[in-house]
């Protein structure tokens, strides 16, 4: 068995002229947040053994609010992950899916868009808080029977769906 962490990147402040969309930095309810989060998924013993993080600040600094207050594994960073569509993601999962859990510090809609597309079964009450929208902060938990190097659409089980405004 293994679990995928799907986590979309804190919340950021509106990007200011002059700076790019990659570049945009948490704001400070975003930083708090990442925080909870860490906690959360310390509590819970969500703890990845690898974790693929976006390049892009929010995603890093998304990633050190974490890192604050529980363990991340070995982390790899990818440009890729702003800019991949869900299958893209898959791709990177794949090829990185040697850990038996693994957190993925991305974008949406890839990140929702991919926590749909592997659940094919899960929680009722998890489900139905996905389906109502994936904020940032949120937590995908999904659990899948073999390696995360074989994960598929509708392969995986959504165990949890976490959000900070439910902590």
């Amino acid at each position: 068995m293994s679990r995928l962490y799907l986590l979309r990147h804190a919340k950021a402040g509106w990007a200011l002229p002059g700076v790019r969309d990659f570049d945009r930095p948490l704001d400070q309810s975003g930083m708090a947040d990442a925080e909870t989060m860490g906690e959360a998924m310390r509590a819970r013993n969500y703890v990845p053994d690898v974790t693929l993080c976006s390049n892009a600040k929010r995603a890093r600094q998304t990633l050190e609010g974490l890192a604050g207050r529980t363990d991340t594994g070995r982390v790899l960073f990818f440009d890729t992950l702003y800019s991949e569509d869900a299958a893209g993601y898959l791709d990177i999962i794949r090829k990185n899916g040697g850990a038996d859990q693994l957190l993925v510090i991305g974008h949406n809609p890839m990140t929702e868009d991919l926590a749909m597309a592997v659940s094919g079964d899960g929680d009722e009450a998890a489900r139905g808080m996905m389906n109502h929208g994936f904020p940032t902060s949120g937590l995908a938990v999904v659990r899948f029977p073999g390696n995360l190097a074989e994960a598929a659409q509708g392969s995986g089980y959504l165990e949890a769906f976490l959000t900070p405004a439910d902590l």
